[in-house]
């Protein structure tokens, strides 16, 4: 069954309360990239269109509550009132009430006063320490102020927070519009796949991706390894890979997942050459003096740190032939112009290819969006997390608890 959809809901007149992700990236007022806030205008606009009284709720940032003294510095630096701003800016014609409350009378008075076709935007729900713990009292109360829910906070669909899980469980609830885009994509992409389907996964850690190499596999025709990850495979092939990033205790891991692709008969790509330098760079984006090696010469006092151009041009190769992409994790240490050059390769060709391109947010979407080819790929995910353990096979809070149609 279909989860319902803000479209299945008689929204007129009647208080919608919205979880959307307002975690945008922001230097003291300055909100330095507004995608998100835009991302959930398709349901904030249809529900102005239809009279509702729209109540937006989100987390900015993170709230330390065992020390007073950082409670009130992450409070003061990830203030909502820059966002209800911008937003107001992105809604002309609406108007926008900004409360900075997480609950009492001025929330309660702001919510009553509330008109069709109006919003009022709630202060960080993590303000409120029970937030992250789901605690039910603050799910509850939060749910009595509107008469119906909306989840359209794909970045935090993957959490079992108040404002994901607890208030629905109160009210009538629905996908928003991004929520059903992305799991359009992403369920599309790993359920019923248009093949062949390709799936690359890069970044630092083979931990963080543990469940994801291991489900991917058996959904995909070809499964790409590189970036930091691609290293403890090839340790566990035999080679030496000097002082690269290694994940020793998952080599076993690593042997289990080659000889896995080679029973089910699915590709399982990794690098044959790689750039290496002495050390990683600092900071950063600092100049750095590298070579090319082949991936079975990496010298013992070398550190591998983004895929050589053979193994850029094979990869390229392979994601232009697929009709379905899923990338989730850079080449190599992409921030840095010198050790860039993978990651940009791979970016290239899934703007250049004709399938179904899928970016798993995080680190890939935030490559993408640097390298220019964002609107070039068929969808960028908003939840780098959410859209992991989507990968895995897993279950999302934030959804499963959204009603069937």
């Amino acid at each position: 069954m279909a989860k319902k959809i803000v479209t299945d809901l008689d929204v007129a007149g009647k208080k919608v309360i919205v979880r959307v992700d307002f975690n945008v990236p922001h230097k003291g007022d300055v909100i330095t990239d507004d995608n998100r806030i835009r991302a959930a205008l398709p349901t904030i606009n249809y529900l102005l269109e239809h009279n509702a009284k729209v109540i937006l709720l989100s987390h900015l940032g993170k709230v330390d509550h065992k020390d007073p003294e950082k409670t009130a510095a992450d409070k003061k630096k990830n203030d909502m009132a820059p966002v209800a701003k911008r937003l107001q800016e992105l809604v002309p014609g609406h108007k926008v009430t900004f409360v900075n409350a997480t609950r009492g009378e001025e929330l309660e008075k702001a919510v009553n006063e509330l008109e069709d076709g109006n919003i009022v935007l709630m202060q960080n729900t993590r303000y409120e320490k029970g937030e992250s713990k789901n605690d039910p009292e603050l799910g509850a109360y939060w749910a009595s102020l509107g008469d119906l829910f909306v989840s359209d906070a794909f970045g935090s669909v993957h959490r079992a927070h108040a404002s994901t899980v607890g208030i629905p469980s109160h009210l009538p609830s629905a996908s928003g519009f991004l929520v059903e885009k992305e799991l359009k994509f992403l369920g599309d992409a790993v359920e019923n796949p248009v093949r062949p389907f390709v799936g690359i996964l890069g970044g630092a850690k083979v931990a963080d991706k543990l469940a994801v190499i291991s489900n991917l596999l058996e959904k995909c025709d070809t499964l790409i390894i590189g970036g930091g990850m691609a290293y403890t495979f090839l340790k566990a092939k035999g080679l030496e890979v000097g002082k690269s990033l290694v994940d020793d205790e998952k080599i076993e891991y690593c042997k289990e997942m080659m000889d896995k692709a080679e029973k089910l008969g699915k590709k399982l790509l990794l690098p044959v050459d790689t750039v290496v330098a002495a050390s990683f760079p600092d900071p950063i984006d600092a100049e750095i003096e590298t070579k090319v090696v082949d991936a079975t010469a990496i010298p013992a006092d070398m550190e591998g740190l983004d895929i050589g151009p053979k193994t850029a041009e094979m990869f390229a190769a392979e994601v232009k032939a697929a009709k379905t992409v899923v990338w989730n994790g850079p080449m190599g240490v992409f921030e840095n112009p010198t050790l860039a050059a993978g990651t940009n390769a791979v970016a290239k060709a899934l703007s250049e290819a004709e399938g179904t391109t899928i970016i798993g947010g995080g680190d890939s979407a935030a490559a993408i969006k640097k390298l220019g080819y964002a609107d070039k790929v068929s969808h960028v995910s908003t939840g780098g997390g959410a859209s992991l353990e989507f990968l895995e096979g897993k279950g999302l809070p934030g959804v499963d608890i959204i009603e069937e149609k």
